[in-house]
């Protein structure tokens, strides 16, 4: 199967190393036989000596091999099997402390996982057990336990050290969280890069790639509409929501179940219900979407509202197209759209 890209367009994204077009493409070198991701950091090749293949196993039936760099094999942004043990060793245990020390017993060197850890969670491997620690203190706060029993029950040695550090976090003192919530925010790794996950105990608030624009914006709205803080950490509507996304992405489920709650003016909710009524498999104009709602002029009104839909995917805005039948306005770049729309019409 050929994709819809046209070969300057491809060209120009592995120039950029554009992350947007992560399992879009694939870029083939007849000069050295192998194949890289779009993003890969090799040397850029001369466009003559480039083609270009929508699958990976297209690439190997041409004879070309995996590059050893960027291992086109692999699912863009995944984490590597050591990070791996370790996000689920702090899960399992939030009052865990992994020190450098314990990592290079391990055979890791710190600065590889404090890079890691910056490039993909925006904070050092430190700090981010830091927020997992708050994240369960909080929650023991919330359920009935004492400012010291969370405390010290969460790995903290000085009750006036969480102290300060709960305030920065929750801009409150611990003893009068009433009514604060957390957002749990997790990283899934997909076939078209990483996204970032969020939910609240109600359901999922948020679900978008992580080279979106505009998504520190998002995320201040979030706070701010539900008066809580974002903090890594997972719950039962992201393990769901996980497991839903991997089946969708293997061409196995049509209808996400997991709950969502999604904060927003009541026009956009409105629109955001309507995409969640497009079968999968097809599409709609935003014009055929503003009769639906009843308002035909309101075409720009809904084009705005499905741009600000921050529930990538399980809301489907990407099945709504120009009247034209072209592809328009996707926050997660055109590529991604068409792929998407290819994956659910059967051409993955």
């Amino acid at each position: 199967m050929s994709n819809s890209l046209t070969f300057e367009e491809q060209y120009q994204a592995i120039v950029r190393k554009d992350a947007a077009y992560e399992g879009v493409f694939y870029t083939a070198v007849k000069t050295t036989g192998i194949f890289c991701r779009p993003t890969c950091t090799a040397r850029k090749p001369k466009p003559e000596n480039v083609e270009f293949f929508p699958l990976a196993k297209t690439a190997i039936l041409h004879g070309y091999r995996p590059c050893k760099r960027c291992k086109p094999l692999e699912e863009p942004g995944a984490t590597p099997d050591y990070i791996q043990t370790l996000l689920t060793e702090l899960r399992e245990d939030p009052e865990l402390k992994i020190r450098d020390a314990d990592l290079r017993a391990r055979g890791v060197e710190p600065s590889q996982i404090r890079r890691w850890f910056n490039k993909e969670h925006g904070m050092t491997f430190q700090a981010y057990q830091r927020m997992m620690r708050l994240n369960s203190a909080y929650h023991h706060i919330t359920n009935g336990y004492s400012v010291t029993d969370a405390a010290f029950g969460n790995g903290y040695e000085s009750l006036s050290g969480f102290n300060e550090r709960f305030k920065q976090i929750f801009q409150g003192n611990p003893s009068d969280q009433k009514g604060k919530q957390v957002i749990h925010i997790d990283r899934i790794v997909t076939p078209l890069g990483p996204m970032y996950a969020c939910a609240t105990d109600k359901g999922i608030c948020l679900l978008e790639f992580t080279d979106r624009r505009m998504l520190e914006t998002e995320f201040k709205d979030l706070r701010k509409r539900l008066d809580a803080v974002i903090l890594p950490g997972s719950n039962s509507y992201l393990e769901q929501l996980r497991t839903e996304l991997s089946a969708y992405f293997a061409g196995t489920l049509q209808q996400f179940s997991v709950a969502l709650h999604t904060p927003t003016t009541p026009f956009r909710q409105q629109v955001w219900h309507e995409l969640q009524t497009i079968p999968y498999g097809t599409t709609r104009s935003y014009k055929e979407q503003a009769i639906r709602l009843g308002n035909p002029k309101a075409v720009r009104a809904v084009a705005s509202a499905n741009g600000h839909n921050r529930v990538a995917i399980v809301i489907p805005c990407h099945r709504v197209i120009g009247s034209d039948g072209s592809l328009t306005g996707y926050a997660g770049g055109l590529a991604r759209k068409q792929w998407l729309l290819d994956l659910e019409m059967g051409k993955k």
